[in-house]
């Protein structure tokens, strides 16, 4: 079993997710979605059958309402018991817990902590720090994961700059002023 695991898209589709993402038979989405586009474009990518999408809020996304999704998931994909949650000090992750997927830090990690895999995608969004957009792919064979690893889509693609219609130049001061 092939998952992708996405987070911190600020309500941002990249049209290269359907490459990095591409033979995933399930995707994990550690918050600060953006929207609930964002999570039909992941349903649209996740194969047909069953369109497997698991995902939490983000701090972003209090203001959305949480886009109806839970502060903490629980769930097992291929054998492999996931705890997902936005914000790494919010994990609570119970006995037996193979997998620990977060977001929030726009920081890219895969490490395993005494057979835990603890994964950050990174971020997918335009929105943040970071300069390249990031997600993982983990592989799960006989309910183990066997291989964990990043996939740079490639570059942030930057938002253009606000403009804002009220501003206009000043004209510096004449000698007489």
């Amino acid at each position: 079993m092939l998952v992708g695991v996405i987070s911190d898209t600020h309500g941002y589709v990249d049209p290269r997710l359907d490459a990095a993402f591409r033979g995933v038979d399930a995707i994990v989405h550690a918050g600060d979605v953006g929207g609930a586009h964002v999570l039909d474009a992941l349903r649209a990518i996740a194969p047909p059958a069953s369109r497997p999408l698991h995902a939490v809020y983000g701090n972003n996304d209090e203001k959305l309402g949480g886009l109806g999704l839970p502060f903490i998931a629980d769930f097992t994909l291929g054998g492999v018991r996931f705890h997902l949650v936005h914000q790494l000090p919010h994990a609570r992750p119970p006995e037996g817990t193979q997998a620990v997927v977060f977001g929030h830090s726009h920081k890219a990690l895969v490490e395993d902590r005494g057979g835990v895999f603890y994964v950050n995608p990174g971020a997918a969004g335009r929105a943040g720090f970071h300069r390249v957009q990031t997600v993982a792919l983990l592989r799960i064979t006989r309910g183990r994961v066997r291989h964990a690893r990043i996939v740079e889509p490639g570059p942030r693609q930057i938002l253009p700059r606000p403009t804002d219609s009220r501003r206009r130049r000043i004209p510096p001061l004449g000698p007489n002023a």
